[in-house]
């Protein structure tokens, strides 16, 4: 109790900083005709930037790009968007989705009923208080558009202006959200912001909970004509919330916007940056850093692999695979700090072998053998493939899974045991030189595939001593090693040798 009163005074004492800012923020001209108040408000419905510039100075601290003002008239223009604001560090995402593209919405004549997402409830109510201060305590806004404040509805995180036609409410993660109105009234705008932690980008079962709360929770509160929302958070990692949610939803928008232009430097947003400032960002923050933060880029640079090993590429059709074998690393259960159920789907051709598909969850092996079931349906006629995992998984509650999903999609995966000697780690090692020799290929088509991904994210972190999961990888050593066998050595000269690469090869070609 003592440490929510702390909090609670702690937000107080931030929102009542936050009034005197904007009420310093500009004056009223006493002098000023009704006709030239009236201009001043009817372009401000018309131009964003001619809002900011009049009624919240001391947010503009440099001219609003270009980007800015792009994506909030996209947003006025269409009443059902959901949109990622995948703005770059310090784009101000969190400014225009919280305060400036809301307010506007409402000066336009909108009724709006905004419900603000964060991490927690606390910080949610302090991006939420500071559209409320300004309804609170900004003299022209007040003065153009009259009184606000509706005494009795006032609280921090939870506001309604003297008429109701603009509604404030803040949620974190964990609370409910099902059911939300007020009246007769639903939420016509959510904005979800600063969601993700540490603890979350770590997570991936965790992430995917808050994508299913989004879909099933937030979503649902909306039943009007009106159903915006605005996700703000750059992409500084490889798997988040967000990107589970674009890869779901490839319909919603994708605003990205990056820093700057990695070459020249030049700055997107050139009024607030230089490209001299960036130039020593890369210096002092090092490149994999700044690219993350500035370019949505994300490199997994690990001590055994990184993702610059990794090769894209779009897959031979299936039926001239020499062999695909689909191998299953087995977990027995789905809760955060479980193994993962690894189903690695490769194939051969030519010496090479290509990561065809994958399933890489925490989840409960009914449904790994669900998926197994799915592909092998999905193959086309022709085509070889084996099913196998590891025997030291094998027990009845493993055989049961697979009977169930072969019953229900009425298939037989003739899935065989095999199994694996030796010290994990040093086997999953032994496909480094596969790496190293381009023998290694992944589709293409699955590089926004989270599954995939978290495959990558345990392959980068093999390494001595690691408490990372690593079984993906281990799956991927297993079905490698098994296809080695159907993989046909090409003919090649008497004086040709094997696995001829980088400027011995190419003098090799040439002679």
């Amino acid at each position: 109790m003592a440490t929510q009163k702390v909090n609670d005074k702690k937000l107080a004492d931030a929102y009542l900083a936050k009034i005197e800012i904007t009420k310093r923020a500009n004056e009223v001209n006493p002098f000023e005709t009704k006709a030239e108040q009236n201009t001043r408000i009817e372009r401000t419905k018309r131009d964003v930037v001619y809002m900011v510039k009049n009624y919240l100075p001391h947010y503009a601290t440099a001219d609003c790009a270009q980007f800015h003002w792009l994506a909030a008239n996209q947003i006025a223009n269409d009443e059902l968007i959901k949109i990622f604001l995948e703005w770059f560090r310090g784009g101000a995402k969190s400014v225009w989705a919280d305060v400036i593209i809301p307010l506007w919405l409402w000066m336009r004549g909108e009724e709006i009923f905004m419900c603000l997402l964060s991490d927690s409830s606390e910080r949610a109510s302090e991006l939420l208080a500071d559209i409320q201060a300004e309804f609170e305590g900004n003299a022209l806004l007040i003065n153009d558009f009259g009184a606000q404040k509706c005494d009795g509805d006032w609280a921090i995180g939870n506001f309604k202006t003297i008429d109701q036609r603009f509604i404030g409410m803040a949620f974190g993660m964990k609370q409910k959200i099902r059911g939300i109105r007020v009246k007769q009234r639903r939420p016509t705008l959510w904005v979800i912001d600063d969601l993700e932690t540490p603890d979350t980008i770590s997570n991936p079962k965790r992430m995917r909970k808050q994508a299913d709360k989004i879909e099933r929770e937030v979503l649902p509160t909306m039943t009007g004509k009106v159903r915006r929302v605005l996700y703000a958070c750059n992409k500084f990692a490889r798997i988040m919330t967000q990107t589970i949610l674009q890869e779901r939803h490839p319909e919603w928008k994708v605003n990205q916007i990056k820093a700057y232009n990695k070459v020249t430097h030049e700055p997107a947003w050139p009024s607030m940056y230089t490209a001299e400032y960036y130039i020593q960002q890369e210096i002092d923050m090092g490149l994999v850093a700044a690219y993350a933060e500035y370019l949505h880029e994300t490199k997994l640079e690990g001590k055994n692999f990184s993702e610059d090993q990794c090769q894209w590429t779009k897959l031979p059709e299936l039926e001239d695979m020499q062999m695909i074998l689909v191998h299953w690393d087995i977990a027995y259960t789905d809760n955060e700090s479980s193994d993962y159920n690894a189903v690695k789907v490769w194939g051969t051709m030519n010496r090479k072998f290509f990561m065809i598909d994958c399933f890489v969850k925490q989840a409960k092996m009914k449904l790994a053998c669900n998926w197994m079931c799915e592909f092998k349906k999905s193959l086309p006629q022709g085509v070889n493939v084996i099913f196998q995992f590891e025997s030291q998984f094998w027990n009845e509650e493993v055989e049961r899974n697979i009977i169930e999903s072969e019953n229900d999609y009425n298939i037989s995966l003739n899935i065989m045991k095999v199994t694996s000697n030796g010290n994990k780690l040093h086997r999953i090692l032994t496909m480094q030189p596969y790496y190293q020799n381009s023998r290694i290929y992944y589709n293409e088509g699955l590089k926004s595939h989270s599954d995939t991904q978290v495959g990558i994210m345990q392959l980068c972190a093999v390494e001595e001593g690691s408490t990372e999961h690593d079984d993906s990888p281990d799956a991927d050593q297993c079905a490698i090693l098994a296809l080695e066998k159907y993989s046909t050595p090409t003919q090649r000269n008497n004086n040709e040798k094997p696995f001829q690469s980088g400027k011995m090869k190419h003098n090799f070609e040439r002679a």
